[in-house]
């Protein structure tokens, strides 16, 4: 943690009630003398009730890569926890001895003018500040309230209405999970959370689920795709428990989220690697074949491998944060190695001539999937909804 300073923010506009007097005019009206103690003029200061900013103390976390002032000063009578799980403006955050404390989110954090949805995540490591004590049970405080944020490590956003969603913070690795069927199987949702994942430094791994369904030979082209890029890919079925060991292997000491759209079997998947969570799960619906929301918001879990599950909700659209139509293929790893032999270093790979992509398809060189998914990513980053139908 590197040493305090001082940072100039910026507050949201709605912060503070409104101050000035609606009816100063019509009682000066009525009463002229009245209204002679008035002042004439108005000088609105950085220091006065009406300023939009604040200079506050906080640390910096020296080598992050995001978020990385720490908004509050860390001051004495604080303890350090882990966000469990975030409910409105309270959070469970667990102690260093395991103690599972609900807190509030100090005022200064939610009046903050930031692009994020909401301040606190699960899997933030904050600093809290205790109220009061239970005398029955000592060491549970009966109220805090989150004082700071540490800096982000990693975290797993998307966008939402312009603004930052952050779906889960501080993990290390991302089992991206889709189904065979019941839901149908979306490449193009996969390849987007993927590229979510590598650019904030999480490792993906690709679990298809529900292989029960189908053939699973009709799914070993598209694992083949993505084994071939150094990707983990794992054939799954909780129904006849394939692939759940080998998604087993991969959790030992690390904190693990699992993500993917509604109803592909998360909370399914979570029951097999750990009996007796017991997660509610449900059927997909029959009217439209996509999943219903039982997971409504990230929430860490414990597991007997020594690291975390992070539940997240399903998700139905999953919109990239702050990665421009440029950016895209380099972010695609088959695409990245063909796209220096393009003939225009800011080739589209769509239109162009002498596109080494495009040829590499043509070849069979590369998968046709892969180009189209990359294509369609880059002319649909500018809107807010992205096609469902892919």
């Amino acid at each position: 943690m590197g040493k305090p300073g001082t940072h100039r923010i910026n507050l949201r506009k709605n912060r503070s009630v409104r101050r000035r007097r609606g009816d100063i005019t019509r009682a000066v009206d009525n009463d002229p003398e009245g209204g002679a103690h008035l002042a004439s003029s108005e000088r609105i200061s950085g220091k006065g009730e009406l300023t939009r900013k604040r200079t506050i103390t906080a640390h910096t976390l020296q080598g992050s890569g995001a978020d990385e002032t720490a908004a509050g000063p860390i001051t004495a009578g604080t303890w350090r926890g882990r966000v469990l799980e975030v409910h409105g403006l309270q959070s469970y955050v667990q102690a260093s001895d395991g103690s599972l404390v609900r807190c509030t989110t100090r005022r200064l954090l939610r009046t903050l003018s930031t692009d994020q949805r909401h301040p606190v995540v699960a899997g933030d490591w904050v600093n809290v500040r205790s109220g009061g004590r239970d005398a029955a049970e000592q060491a549970a405080p009966t109220d805090a309230a989150i004082q700071s944020i540490e800096p982000r490590h990693t975290s797993l956003c998307r966008s939402s209405r312009h603004r930052r969603h952050t779906i889960v913070a501080n993990v290390d690795q991302a089992i991206i999970v889709g189904s065979a069927a019941q839901p149908h199987l979306k490449p193009g949702l996969i390849d987007r959370f993927i590229m979510a994942a590598e650019s904030s430094g999480i490792r993906p791994i690709i679990c298809i689920n529900k292989v029960d369904l189908v053939d699973p030979a009709s799914l070993v082209p598209l694992a083949g795709v993505y084994a071939r890029m150094g990707y983990p890919v794992v054939l799954c079925s909780v129904q006849t428990g394939m692939g759940i060991e080998r998604l087993r292997g991969e959790l030992s000491g690390r904190v693990t989220a699992i993500v993917g759209q509604s109803g592909v079997g998360k909370s399914s998947i979570l029951n097999g690697l750990e009996p007796g969570l017991a997660l509610t799960v449900a059927t997909v619906s029959r009217d439209n074949d996509k999943g219903r929301h039982t997971t409504t918001t990230a929430r860490l879990i414990p597991h007997s491998l020594g690291g975390f599950f992070v539940d997240t909700p399903g998700v139905r659209q999953f919109q990239l944060w702050q990665i421009v139509a440029a950016e895209v293929p380099a972010s695609f790893r088959d695409l990245r190695p063909i796209a220096n032999h393009c003939r225009f270093p800011d080739c589209t790979h769509s239109h162009e001539a002498d596109c080494a992509v495009k040829h590499a398809v043509a070849d069979g060189l590369l998968d046709t999937r892969r180009w189209e998914s990359c294509c369609h990513l880059a002319a649909n980053l500018d809107t807010d909804r992205e096609d469902d139908s892919e």
